[in-house]
């Protein structure tokens, strides 16, 4: 989240789409009622009216996985009707810099793209640059060659009336959608899986970065595009590198072609590594020396060519170059799309440990019904776990807030805390390669692990922090990290959560919010620096004043010389003002330091430096494009009306396994299923089902089927339908609804169920699993699955048994 959760209060406007916070984000709602309250409008895009829909001012009903054509609709009214805010675009974005002329789009194709490989090279999508290696700027937005003219130009294509010929979506309510949004500021964007399970994931959200930057809504109260996290802790875990591409504090993983620090840094700059090095000295303490590069090159590489996502794992289990998982606090055998393959991975291991609080389906496979356990050779281990409340530690939620949890009860039987189970792990396979010579061993005995037994968990925090090496004490904050190896910190962005030596997270200050906008920073502590909105710097002008003098938030105080506010100022430097260039970067972690309209290819490198290779920064891009530009799901209904020859991502390659992920096709499976969770049931269900008043209150998994499909199916509410798609089929109960309706597009009806996916044969309450049907392709950067979108045919179960 840019924001945070009581942020939301301070809205006029909500675009929530991609999400139903009502009932899987409850406590979002209480701030956005406060906010309507007080006048706010509520606009929700999604499939299915819901909750969230109930409650809001306006809701438009849309197509699964149609959603860059609704938005691209949206930004281009804006565009055409100058509803943006110019100064804030000018100023803050990267839309005056001059756009590489060899830079093209044509027929659902940017410049540089592979056929063979599936692959973009974006040299061509970089800056027209200056002596210094700088982007030239133009002196206008009517520049041809500026971002700003591309961005028009892009999204010209985006008439109301092709966003809703696509989408579904009336062009009466796109327009008004668009307009309510745009005059009624700020506005803040929800969203959640929704709009992140398809494999145009990235580029959905990046529409909302755009959205949200013309508009002038990134960096002020109220504004920001704002991730609803799942369970408490999912942000967190992310910020600690569960992602496979990551080192703790987003700081990209070592890849095989960057077998040095310095090839790293190449690739990322030197502003980034000063934190890998502060990361790398964590782990390996006196081990880490500059003549070593402070051990980076004990880290294992990760290969590009590997697909190293979740299904990229069970892809290679299938194939055999897979022996071992270790799966924590995760439900493959329920969660993951297309399970049959799933289950062939599993079965494919030598070894599989599960570190779970129940004997999940994951840690049960090999007795899934119909299965013989005979014919499963993969060893199971069972690590019991804790749960939440019988263990110490912090959890960050959404809006990067981090809080102390105190252990209420012991564990039953021989459970441990995660942290103990991890500890007692390592310290076992330490030993085992204590007397190892092989140099790929090396992290292991260099790495520095003697956490207390007592106390542990702060005690990792306490890591997490980092110290300065020289004194022994708790670095207070982000810019006490050096880069030469005098100071650690095993999550920099987390660096200052034990400023004065204090666990920061055990704080409760309810009381005291100086600027009466929520921000109460007494209260627990927020990354980075105890800032709660990100980028606030772009809620002042040139000048370092408030566009909005009525709701400041930081400023530049000419006086003290320092940037001062209600939060902690997102500022490279607090006493560099808005004379200096440092003053003027609002988005300090792009390398441009601004937002960025177009994502373009961009190394930042100081005239200064006494190493002319490497880049102060280097700014991401997304592998699939530098802005969103729609693209059909793997199985679709339709052809894709804006570029026919073009269908679907041209990065994404799918099936990864030839003859084992077949894809429908409309004529076999004439309808669109989309899938979500529940406010009954949480994720894979393992532990909602074994909730007995849960249970009661949502007994069994259903398919939900409009009503016009069921009189044609001559199909009632609680008749057993079998529900198909081309990887397997489930029967379950039909509910027949108007929360699901047909639509039109592009000139013919299309019609989506929906079902939920919570439910698997282990626990209390069984049923069968909605992912048996799903489809596992996958955004190509990120690797989320396409479980919002894929193709199904539905139809009575005559004489059928309850699957």
């Amino acid at each position: 989240m840019n924001n945070h959760w009581v942020d939301l209060q301070n809205s006029k406007v909500f675009l929530i789409e991609g999400s139903n916070a009502a009932e899987n984000h409850v406590m979002s709602m209480k701030w956005i009622r406060k906010a309507q309250e007080k006048g706010a409008i509520i606009i929700h895009v999604d499939p299915r009216f819901n909750r969230t829909s109930a409650a809001a001012d306006i809701f438009a009903r849309i197509r699964p996985g149609a959603d860059i054509a609704f938005l691209g609709a949206v930004i281009n009214y804006i565009l055409e009707n100058k509803l943006y805010d110019e100064k804030y675009v000018s100023l803050h974005t990267n839309a005056l810099m001059q756009v590489n002329q060899e830079f093209g789009f044509e027929d659902g194709l940017f410049s540089g793209f592979d056929e063979a490989t599936r692959h973009y090279e974006i040299a061509s999508w970089g800056y027209q640059t200056d002596g210094n290696k700088k982007p030239k700027k133009a002196a206008s937005l009517d520049d041809p060659h500026c971002v700003f003219a591309k961005l028009k130009k892009h999204y010209s294509r985006y008439t109301l009336e092709m966003g809703s010929q696509i989408s579904g979506v009336p062009v009466e309510m796109i327009k008004k959608i668009a307009t309510t949004y745009a005059t009624n500021k700020p506005g803040t964007i929800m969203y959640a899986l929704g709009m992140t399970q398809h494999t145009v994931g990235v580029q959905n959200i990046r529409c909302y970065g755009i959205l949200q930057l013309l508009l002038g809504n990134i960096g002020v109260p109220g504004g920001g595009v704002n991730a609803l996290r799942g369970e408490p802790n999912v942000q967190g875990a992310c910020d600690m590198a569960v992602l496979n591409g990551y080192m703790p504090g987003y700081l990209s993983y070592p890849a095989h072609n960057e077998p040095t620090l310095k090839d790293w840094t190449k690739n990322y700059g030197t502003f980034r590594a000063k934190f890998l090095v502060n990361n790398l000295k964590s782990w390996f303490g006196d081990n880490a020396k500059p003549e070593n590069e402070f051990g980076y090159g004990w880290l294992p590489k990760r290969s590009l060519k590997i697909n190293h996502s979740v299904y990229g794992f069970f892809d290679s289990a299938i194939k055999g170059d897979l022996k071992m998982m270790y799966i924590i606090g995760q439900n493959p055998m329920v969660s993951n799309a297309n399970l049959s393959l799933t289950f062939e991975g599993l079965s494919n291991l030598e070894t599989l440990v599960v570190h779970e609080l129940f004997e999940t389906e994951t840690a049960a496979f090999w007795r899934r019904p119909g299965t013989d356990p005979k014919t499963v050779k993969t060893e199971v281990i069972l690590l019991p776990a804790d749960y939440f409340m019988e263990k110490d530690g912090t959890i960050t939620g959404s809006g990067r807030m981090v809080q102390w949890r105190y252990k209420a009860v012991d564990g039953p039987g021989e459970s441990k805390s995660d942290l103990e189970i991890i500890d007692a792990v390592f310290r076992r396979v330490r030993d085992l390669y204590k007397d190892s010579t092989d140099p790929k061993d090396r992290a292991i005995e260099a790495a520095v692990w003697n956490y207390p037994q007592q106390g542990m968990a702060e005690a990792v925090l306490q890591e997490i922090n980092g110290f300065d090496l020289k004194t022994g004490k708790p670095v207070n904050g982000i810019a006490d990290l050096q880069a030469d190896g005098s100071t650690s910190s095993g999550c920099w962005i987390y660096a200052g959560v034990f400023k004065g030596g204090k666990n920061l997270t055990k704080r409760r200050d309810s009381k005291s919010d100086p600027g009466g906008l929520g921000i109460y920073p007494g209260w627990a502590w927020t990354w980075p620096g105890n800032m709660h909105i990100l980028y606030n710097r772009a809620s002042c002008d040139e000048n370092g004043q408030p566009f909005d003098p009525k709701h400041k938030l930081v400023w530049w105080d000419a006086d003290l010389k320092k940037w001062v506010g209600f939060d902690t100022p997102d500022v490279p430097v607090p006493t560099d003002g808005p004379d200096t260039p440092n003053g003027q970067r609002a988005f300090r972690m792009n390398g441009e330091g601004v937002g960025r309209l177009l994502a373009a290819s961009y190394k930042d490198f100081d005239p200064k430096a006494t190493d002319k290779e490497l880049p102060r920064d280097s700014s991401y891009v997304p592998k699939d494009g530098p802005m969103p530009e729609f693209y059909e799901p793997v199985e679709s209904p339709t052809a894709n009306a804006l570029h026919p020859k073009v269908q679907n991502n041209p990065c994404l390659k799918y099936p990864r396994i030839k003859g084992k992920q077949p894809i429908g096709t409309v004529e076999k499976f004439p309808y669109v299923l989309m899938t979500s969770s529940l406010a009954e049931h949480w994720l894979s269900g393992s532990v909602t089902r074994n909730v007995p008043w849960l249970y009661e209150l949502y007994p069994e998994p259903v398919v939900e089927v409009p009503e016009k499909l069921a009189k044609n199916l001559g199909v009632n509410t609680g008749d057993l339908v079998k529900v198909s798609s081309a990887r397997g089929e489930v029967t379950v109960k039909a509910a027949v609804t108007r929360r699901m309706e047909t639509l039109q597009v592009n000139g013919k009806e299309v019609t989506t169920v929906w079902m939920p996916y919570n439910w698997g044969f282990m626990g209390l309450n069984t049923g069968p699993s909605t992912n048996y049907i799903t489809i596992d392709a996958t955004d190509p950067g990120a690797g989320t699955q396409e479980t919002k979108a894929c193709l199904v045919n539905v139809t009575r179960a005559e004489g059928g048994n309850r699957g």
